[in-house]
């Protein structure tokens, strides 16, 4: 039940903004709210579970994929900025700025994990080391892959081109790793 208690938050801040009540939520899971607060005693606590289990999950696809011993340094760096968290749909401009505007500690604790991927820079140290990322300014690096990956948040953009995230995710892995230019 907690699972698709997120589900329908997710739906909920879509259709509705995050200024939809526990009512809402209820109605839109057709249970009783006491059914609802069973599971969470507060909106905020479904949010903050939310943003932990995306994290979480974030967290461990990654370290899956620098740990499996199969793949080359560029392969983990290319699957690893591919990685899709599960809620990834949750984090949208309109609901991330509306978070800034009701929610702000929750906002801040996003957007520090949306700025800063640890486990990307250190293979991309390592792929610098090797010799098969370019030895350039390695902050400016950091900033490309993720201000690119981040493009994913404007949901409405790829719904208006007829590109689903994923493919939009696979794209940019492939044209910050491999260019432009055909070979």
């Amino acid at each position: 039940m907690k699972e698709r208690i997120l589900e329908a938050f997710v739906e909920e801040a879509h259709e509705s903004g995050l200024k939809f009540t526990m009512d809402d939520l209820a109605k839109r899971l057709a249970i009783s709210k006491r059914t609802l607060y069973e599971h969470f005693s507060s909106k905020t606590l479904i949010l903050e579970t939310l943003i932990e289990r995306t994290n979480d999950d974030m967290v461990r696809k990654t370290k899956q994929i620098i740990e499996n011993d199969q793949l080359s340094t560029l392969e983990k760096i290319k699957q690893s900025i591919r990685v899709m968290p599960q809620y990834y749909e949750f984090y949208d401009l309109r609901i991330l700025e509306q978070m800034k505007k009701y929610y702000p500690e929750h906002w801040k604790s996003v957007h520090a994990d949306l700025n800063d991927w640890p486990q990307i820079r250190t293979l991309i140290q390592q792929g610098i080391r090797e010799g098969i990322i370019v030895n350039k300014n390695e902050a400016l690096i950091m900033r490309l892959i993720i201000d690119s990956i981040n493009l994913t948040l404007d949901q409405r953009f790829f719904l208006e081109n007829s590109v689903t995230v994923e493919d939009a995710t696979y794209s940019i892995a492939d044209i910050l790793l491999f260019g432009l230019v055909e070979k």
